[in-house]
């Protein structure tokens, strides 16, 4: 196969990696304290059995001295997940009136329900030797994807709600092309 024809396939592969997460509130016309800007989840998406990442950047209108984190773990609408957080524990507090960030990481089961979907990943650069020639060429690398919609409220020390948002996350296995 020569270079010219692995061009547009890169190109075609590179764009389906380039995915934002797409970040709802819970309730549309609802008032809250903290506006969410972004959420970024690396990898994305997210291997099982391997640590990620979830950074949200947000903004508050006033200082927050505490309070927690709820997040809820759904697969195609079945509740499969809880769990609570101490919001200092997230980021740095007292929060100050302004732009700040939450980040959380861990490494999530090595299980999870079946796959929803299958993907191709652009990975970077890779070289291929035929007949004493070197080729470079793109690696890519098959996801098995199962989607997964997370909520997640903030809630001040009093327990008032700051926050609701909704996303969505992929959690899949990846393999190698090499493992196939």
């Amino acid at each position: 196969m020569s270079r010219i024809a692995i061009l547009p396939l890169l190109l075609v592969f590179s764009t389906i990696v380039r995915a934002t997460t797409d970040v709802q509130y819970c309730e549309e016309n609802a008032e809250y304290e903290v506006k969410v800007k972004e959420v970024n989840i690396s990898p994305n998406p997210i291997a099982q059995g391997e640590p990620a990442t979830f950074t949200i950047s947000a903004t508050t209108g006033r200082g927050i001295t505490g309070g927690k984190l709820v997040i809820e773990v759904t697969y195609f609408g079945w509740h499969i997940h809880s769990e609570t957080h101490e919001l200092c524990s997230e980021t740095t507090c007292p929060v100050e009136t302004g732009d700040f960030l939450v980040a959380h990481s861990q490494v999530l089961p090595g299980y999870t329900p079946p796959v929803s979907s299958i993907r191709f990943l652009f990975i970077g650069s890779c070289y291929l030797i035929l007949k004493h020639l070197l080729y470079h060429i793109g690696c890519l690398r098959l996801s098995l994807v199962g989607s997964y919609s997370l909520q997640m409220k903030m809630l001040d020390a009093q327990k008032k709600e700051l926050t609701c948002i909704k996303f969505s996350i992929d959690i899949g296995s990846v393999p190698s092309v090499a493992d196939m």
